[in-house]
């Protein structure tokens, strides 16, 4: 029974052995604190930002180089800057304001008038005169002598007339371009203005809603700590447990090795006593037997008969006991101190402890249940206080005077809006109808010409009538008619144009971009009350509109500009500790007992101690080893038995070989049956003495320490879960803090610069100097200016298609006959004179 329990104890031993194995091998998942990272970054959406004037951007053009030589143009022109006198008493008392001022100011636009007017008078009287000259057959005729230098003069007029049409062509060309970019622009452009306006009253009206959709967002965070209080009990429990497993794994197995030596050292005790006992009773059967054997073989030996067996007689008389195990020490008082051991179970004690100290995490679970609850709690109050926010923001009370300067000039704009269409309307209609007939001028022009030129190189006789040549100068004379017709007409459209285009670009585009108008608003005394902007808007008392336009173009808060932050202060509103101080207490004073793990009860630890007091070190080993170095029986059995049966083939007596033979069986049988047993148990002996030995060298100490061992893991278990459960909630808390701080500083960011942000009315600002400026001013006086470029490259083309239509007709060196007039539509018939 005892050896089946001790078989079956060390099976459940190695069991045990193997778990604990497994256990280090395969440490559980935990969840390691990183203070330097405490958590990961949030995502918010940026859905409050929707409504937003969106930055328009001067686009780059083909016509840029033609826009800065007309603005290059108007600076030479207008070479005063802004009127600022002018302007304040137009402003204040416009009854006051004197004509030589505005003469003064505007004198290269007077300048510019005064030609504009000398050209509309000079040009049409140029026209009357000249068709009064033609009635007189003065203008327009023909030559009257032929000269060698007429062709080279023809071909010089050709060509300067060429030169001009083309310069008339691309000038015509970029009026016809811009003005239709002009009419392009300007729809937009204007619509843009209410549009703009109603965008910057909806983005002061959903303030409170972009508010509101920012405290929303606190969903983020608060899903993400909701995420994390699911698992922080398990993950608590977790890192318990890798921190301690080391340590308590370490006790576990020096426990099972002290179970062990105990389970071993029982079983090697048993088998030294048994063996023990076993060959002092062989050797008392073995005595008689080896002394009869030893008197036989000594005797036949001795036997005269017995050839050669002197050599042999000394081994036989050699033949007696060796090792005596009844002088061994006796192991009976350590058997007797330890029987009954061992009365604990330490496979269970072990496999219980390590199952206790394994069940920590789930401990953890439902131990810190009602925490996690109670956080969860503290978590809906946070909201709540969150949503303050939004109810306590005063923006819209201070917006509100804003909203009523946008409406009003919403409204007030509208009329002049509409007339601006309307007469933009009509700018284009005449610009387009005038620039059709510089077209219909340049087509008279070209076929003119090429009629002309045809004509000239069919005349075999430079005074012979040719009806092509004559249709190419009735062609260039019905272009210089237009042109004398509608060039006054082109005149007024230019100086209209170029009036309205260049005092814009002049008085505004250029001080709007050097922000002068800025400066002029700023200045106290040049805006009239009702048009003090800082009271209408609301805005800081210190803080004027370049100020102001500066620090929302940069992104500054509209509690910034609108006096908002002395009477409520975001940044004490979005202190972390407002919100987290109830979370961080409950996590701060959170305790919790994950129960004692037991890895040694007091039955086991008697066991232990009974196992280092019970002799086993005590016993002298060295005795057994020094009887085990004794063979059983001094001489060779075996070797003896194989001389004999030498012998027995040396001699001659039968007699005696019969006897030397039986004595050889009885040699080998009693080798066979009684020493080998012997040496056997001696075999068996051998190695509980070996392990004995060994194990009393350390044996107190190692029972010692591994006692000291488990009482310090029991006792320290406890306080260092404590210790690990204090790190774990202070990172967890760090980094739900750190959720909540990237939280309220996104809101903070988001009310300066987004919600709250005063940086679309900057952008508005600037998207009227690009609509007006780059996309309406531009394109207006680049079309003025092509369109005064072809109107003035009128007068060379009336020259020169004038002095070219003489070249087209016969010369006057004999009489041309009028049969041929019949044949020619174009053909008038004139007077003809003789050559003189």
């Amino acid at each position: 029974g005892a050896p089946g329990s001790l078989l079956a104890t060390a099976g459940a031993m190695r069991a045990a052995r193997l778990l604990l194995a497994w256990a280090l091998l395969h440490p559980a998942a935990s969840q390691q604190c990183h203070p330097s990272s405490p958590g990961g970054v949030l995502r918010f959406t940026d859905r409050h930002a929707e409504i937003q004037v969106p930055a328009l951007h001067r686009v780059p053009s083909s016509l840029d180089p033609l826009y800065g030589l007309v603005r290059r143009c108007l600076d030479l022109i207008q070479q005063n800057p802004l009127p600022t006198e002018l302007l304040r008493t137009a402003l204040n008392d416009p009854g006051s304001v004197r004509m030589s001022q505005v003469v003064q100011y505007e004198l290269g636009y007077v300048v510019c008038a005064a030609v504009a007017l000398l050209f509309t008078v000079a040009v049409p009287v140029a026209g009357m005169c000249f068709c009064y000259c033609r009635s007189r057959r003065r203008c327009g005729g023909r030559l009257r002598a032929h000269r060698r230098s007429l062709g080279c003069r023809r071909r010089c007029l050709l060509a300067c007339l060429s030169f001009n049409s083309l310069i008339i062509l691309i000038s015509v060309t970029c009026a016809f371009v811009t003005s239709q970019r002009v009419k392009g622009q300007m729809e937009p452009g204007l619509g843009a203005v209410p549009s703009t306006l109603r965008t910057l009253r909806q983005h002061l009206a959903n303030v409170p809603q972009g508010v509101q959709m920012v405290v929303d967002k606190f969903e983020v965070p608060r899903k993400q700590i909701i995420s994390d209080l699911a698992g922080l009990s398990r993950s608590v429990g977790l890192s318990i447990h890798a921190q301690l497993k080391a340590m308590t794994y370490a006790a576990l197995a020096d426990l099972q090795d002290r179970a062990g030596d105990l389970q071993t050292s029982l079983h090697h005790l048993q088998i030294l006593h048994r063996t023990a006992r076993a060959l002092a009773a062989a050797r008392a059967e073995l005595e008689p037997a080896l002394r009869e054997r030893r008197r036989r073989v000594v005797a036949l030996l001795d036997d005269p008969r017995c050839t050669s067996c002197a050599s042999v007689l000394g081994r036989a008389q050699g033949l007696e006991l060796g090792a005596d195990y009844s002088k061994v020490p006796s192991v009976e008082k350590v058997l007797k101190a330890l029987a009954g051991l061992p009365r604990s179970d330490f496979a269970e004690m072990i496999r219980q402890g390590n199952g206790t100290f394994n069940s920590i995490p789930e401990l953890a679970v439902e131990r810190m249940a009602q925490v996690i609850q109670d956080l969860r709690g503290d978590l809906a109050r946070t909201a709540e206080k969150v949503q303050s926010i939004a109810d306590s923001f005063p923006l819209p009370d201070y917006t509100r005077p804003v909203s009523e300067a946008l409406v009003k000039a919403e409204e007030q704009s509208q009329p002049y809006l509409r007339e601006v269409e309307r007469f933009e309307r009509y700018r284009w209609i005449a610009g387009t109808v005038l620039c059709s007939i510089i077209l219909l001028i340049l087509l008279c022009n070209v076929t003119g010409m090429a009629l002309g030129a045809y004509g000239l190189s069919k005349r075999e006789d430079p005074s012979d009538y040719e009806c092509r040549g004559e249709a190419g100068a009735k062609f260039l004379l019905v272009g210089v008619g237009l042109a004398f017709l509608f060039s006054w007409l082109l005149i007024l459209l230019v100086f209209a144009t170029f009036l309205v285009g260049g005092n814009i670009q002049t008085l505004v585009c250029r001080n709007w971009v050097n922000q002068e108008i800025y400066k002029f608003i700023d200045t106290p005394g040049n805006l009239p009350p009702a048009m003090n902007l800082t009271r209408q808007l609301n805005l800081r008392r210190d803080s004027n509109l370049s100020s102001t336009y500066r620090e929302c173009k940069s992104g500054a808060g509209l509690w910034e500009v609108l006096q908002l932050d002395r009477s409520y202060d975001l940044d004490e509103h979005l202190k972390t500790p407002k919100y987290t101080a109830d979370f961080q207490k409950r996590l701060g004073d959170f305790t919790v007992n994950l129960g004692d793990v037991r890895l040694l009860r007091s039955e086991g630890r008697q066991d232990l101690e009974t196992f280092a007091r019970s002799g086993v070190d005590e016993v002298d080993y060295r005795r057994f080893q020094e009887e085990m170095k004794n063979p059983v029986v001094q001489t060779s059995l075996p070797g003896l038995a194989r001389n004999l049966e030498g012998l027995q083939k040396m001699q001659r007596n039968s007699t005696v070989a019969e006897q030397l033979a039986a004595e050889a069986r009885a040699l080998w049988h009693m080798q066979n049956s009684t020493v080998q047993s012997q040496e056997a148990l001696v075999a068996k002996l051998g190695e509980s003495v070996q392990f004995l030995s060994r194990l009393a060298l350390h044996l107190k100490e190692r029972v010692k320490r591994t006692l000291a061992t488990t009482a310090s893991v029991e006792a320290r278990l406890p306080m260092q879960a404590q210790q690990i459960l204090r790190q774990e909630l202070g990172c967890f808390t760090r980094k739900e803090l750190w959720y909540f701080a990237q939280y309220l500083n996104w809101v903070g960011q988001t009310l300066r610069e987004d919600v709250a942000s005063c940086q679309p009315l900057a952008t508005a600002l600037d998207n009227g100097r690009v609509i007006l400026c780059d996309r309406i001013a531009d394109p207006w006086n680049a079309f003025w200016f092509s369109l005064g470029c072809c109107t003035f490259f009128l007068i060379p083309n009336i020259i020169f298609a004038v002095r070219l239509t003489k070249h087209f007709r016969p010369i006057r060196n004999r009489l041309i006959s009028t049969g041929s007039e019949e044949t020619c539509p174009f053909h008038i018939p004139r007077v003809t004179a003789l050559k003189l």
